[in-house]
C-alpha cells in the first residue's frame, strides 16, 4: 500500500475467515506472473528487467499507480528508464518488446510503448537503407524480423518508413516478404478466414502506387488469395486495376485464376459456370489494361501492347482446353485487343486450333465464326503450312490459308532473286546457296499447287455426290448458284494475287473444275 496508489485508495473488506482481505484486480495487464514480480519489488526482493517483461511491468505499474508520489525510485520511473535507455537502443530487443505488447491493449497504446517501438524500428530500417553503400546486399536485412510482427504493428512500421522516404521497391519487397510468411497457399492455411482477409486488405492498402514497387506476379497472387477469402469487391477491383496497369510483365500461367465456387455458383448448373478458370476476371483485367494504355498514349508514352497480345494468346491456348468454355467467352476475350495489336497471328491460330480440338462437336457455323478471329495474311509460313493440312479448320479457311501461303512464298522468291545481282564481285560465292533456296521455294510452291488441285477435286466430287442425291431442280439450281459464288470468289482472290500478264485462273467444265497450271516462276 505504501508503493501502490491504486491499492492505497481501496476500501478493503475483510474476508470471511478474518485472515486477510479479498482483493480482485480486473483486467490486470500482464497477468499473475507480472503481479508476482511487482510483489517482489514491493518487499525489496531483487528483480531483473528484460525485453519480455519490461512492457507488462510498465503497464502494470501504471495500473497500480506506482509513481514517485508514493516513493522515490518507484516502479514506473525504473521501467520507463529501462525501456527508453536500454530497449529502444537495440533492434532485436525493440522487436521483442513490440511482440509482447500484443496482449497489453489498451495500456501499451496509451503509454506510447507501441508508437515508440515502431518509430525506433522504422528509423533504424530507413537509416540503414539510406546510408549503407552496398544497399543491394543490405536492404533486406530487417525483413525477417518485421515479418514476425502482427499486421497492426507491421502496418505502423511500414507507414512510418514510407514517411521517411524509403524507396518504393524496398517497401514492396518487404510487403511481399510478409505476405509470403502470413499468406501461404490455400491448402496450407491454418488461421481463420477473417484474419486472412484482414491481412490481405491491409497489405493491399500498404502497397506503393509506383509500378516498380511490386511485381505483377505478386498482384495476381494477392488477387487469387482475395478471391479465396471473399474479400470485398472494391479490393478485388483495385487489384484487377493494378494488374491491368502492368499486364505486360505478366505471363499466361499467372493469369490462370481458378474459378472458385461460391454458394451462388453452386446453384447454377450451366456448363459456363463450371469452367476451370475465371475468364471474367481476365476480361476485366484486359479492359483495365486498355484504359491505362489509352491514358498513356495521351501522354505520348509507349506501352507493351505487342507483348500483351502474346500473353493473351498463350492464355487463350491454355483455357481453350476447358470443355465448358463457351465459344462466346473465348471470342470476346480474343477480340479484346484492337486489330493492330497482333503483328503475327500464330499464337491466336494455336489457341483456335486447341479450342477446335477440345470441342469436336462444334458446328460448322461456329467453326467458321471462330476462324474469322484470325487474319491468314498475318500467319507465318510454318503456320500456313500447318493450317493447310488441318482437318479441323473449315474448308473456306483452308482455301484462304493456301492463297496466303502461296503469296508469302512468291514474295520470298521475289526478294531472294534480286540478291543474285546485287554484287557481281561476290556473285560466284553466293550463287550456289541462293540457287538452292530458289529451288526449295519452287518445290514448296509446286506442293501448294498440288494441294490446291486436290482441294478442287474434292469440291467436284462433293458436287457430283450432291447432284446424285438431289431430285429437285430448285435444289440443283441453288447448289449451282452457291458453287458459282465460291468459284467466283476463288477466281477473284487468285486474280488479285497475280500481277502483269502472269495470272492464275480456273477452267470450269460441266462436272469437273481444276487449276490451270501457271507458268513456273523463273
Amino acid at each position: 500500500m505504501s508503493k501502490c496508489g491504486y491499492i492505497a485508495r481501496l476500501e478493503l473488506q475483510p474476508s470471511i475467515s478474518n485472515l486477510g482481505y479479498d482483493l480482485k484486480l480486473e483486467n490486470f495487464p500482464g497477468g499473475s506472473e507480472t503481479f508476482e514480480i511487482i510483489l517482489k519489488f514491493c518487499y525489496g526482493l531483487p528483480i531483473a528487467f528484460n525485453p519480455n517483461n519490461i512492457a507488462p511491468l510498465r503497464c502494470a505499474s501504471e495500473f497500480l499507480d506506482m509513481s514517485e508520489e508514493y516513493e522515490d525510485g518507484n516502479l514506473i520511473s525504473k521501467t520507463e528508464a529501462f525501456l527508453t535507455l536500454v530497449i529502444l537502443s537495440s533492434w532485436k530487443e525493440t522487436i521483442t518488446v513490440l511482440k509482447s505488447c500484443k496482449n497489453l491493449s489498451p495500456w501499451a497504446e496509451n503509454l506510447q510503448i507501441v508508437r515508440r517501438c515502431c518509430d525506433s524500428i522504422a528509423w533504424k530500417a530507413s537509416r540503414e537503407n539510406s546510408t549503407t553503400e552496398d544497399i543491394a546486399n543490405r536492404q533486406g536485412w530487417w525483413f525477417d524480423d518485421v515479418a514476425t510482427l502482427g499486421i497492426d504493428h507491421f502496418m505502423r512500421i511500414i507507414t512510418t518508413i514510407k514517411v521517411k522516404g524509403t524507396k518504393p521497391e524496398i517497401i514492396g519487397k518487404c510487403i511481399m516478404h510478409y505476405a509470403k510468411k502470413w499468406l501461404p497457399g490455400k491448402e496450407e492455411v491454418s488461421v481463420g478466414q477473417k484474419e486472412q482477409r484482414t491481412i490481405i486488405e491491409n497489405l493491399v492498402n500498404l502497397l506503393p502506387h509506383q509500378d516498380e514497387g511490386v511485381s505483377c506476379k505478386f498482384f495476381l497472387q494477392m488477387l487469387k488469395m482475395a478471391m479465396v477469402y471473399n474479400a470485398s469487391p472494391a479490393l478485388i477491383s483495385e487489384l484487377e486495376k493494378r494488374v491491368g496497369m502492368m499486364l505486360e510483365d505478366a505471363n499466361a500461367n499467372d493469369l490462370l485464376i481458378p474459378n472458385y465456387k461460391n454458394e451462388d455458383h453452386a446453384k447454377l448448373n450451366s456448363p459456363e459456370h463450371n469452367t476451370m478458370h475465371n475468364i471474367d476476371v481476365v476480361q476485366r483485367i484486359m479492359d483495365y489494361f486498355l484504359m491505362h494504355e489509352q491514358q498513356q498514349q495521351q501522354k505520348q508514352q509507349n506501352m507493351g501492347k505487342t507483348n500483351v497480345s502474346k500473353i493473351l494468346d498463350n492464355y487463350l491456348a491454355e483455357v481453350a482446353r476447358d470443355p465448358n468454355l463457351s465459344i462466346t467467352k473465348f471470342q470476346v476475350l480474343a477480340e479484346s485487343l484492337p486489330e493492330n495489336a497482333r503483328t503475327c497471328h500464330d499464337g491466336l491460330y494455336r489457341a483456335i486450333d486447341t479450342y477446335l480440338k477440345s470441342h469436336p462437336s462444334l458446328s460448322e457455323h461456329d467453326r467458321r465464326r471462330l476462324c474469322k478471329l484470325m487474319n491468314c495474311e498475318k500467319l507465318s509460313l510454318d503456320a500456313c503450312t500447318h493450317a493447310a493440312q488441318n482437318d479441323r479448320l473449315p474448308l473456306r479457311t483452308v482455301v484462304q490459308v493456301l492463297f496466303s501461303e502461296q503469296v508469302k512464298m512468291r514474295t520470298a522468291m521475289q526478294e531472294t532473286e534480286p540478291a543474285l545481282q546485287c554484287d557481281n564481285s561476290e556473285q560466284g560465292d553466293t550463287q550456289p546457296s541462293t540457287s538452292i533456296e530458289i529451288k526449295n521455294l519452287r518445290e514448296e510452291l509446286e506442293n501448294v499447287k498440288t494441294r490446291m488441285a486436290e482441294l478442287q477435286k474434292d469440291y467436284s466430287e462433293l458436287q457430283r455426290e450432291y447432284e446424285k442425291l438431289s431430285n429437285k431442280h430448285k435444289i440443283v439450281s441453288s447448289w449451282s448458284l452457291g458453287w458459282r459464288k465460291i468459284k467466283n470468289s476463288f477466281h477473284s482472290k487468285a486474280d488479285a494475287d497475280e500481277t502483269g500478264n502472269r495470272r492464275q485462273t480456273f477452267n470450269s467444265t460441266s462436272r469437273r473444275t481444276s487449276f490451270r497450271r501457271r507458268p513456273s516462276l523463273p
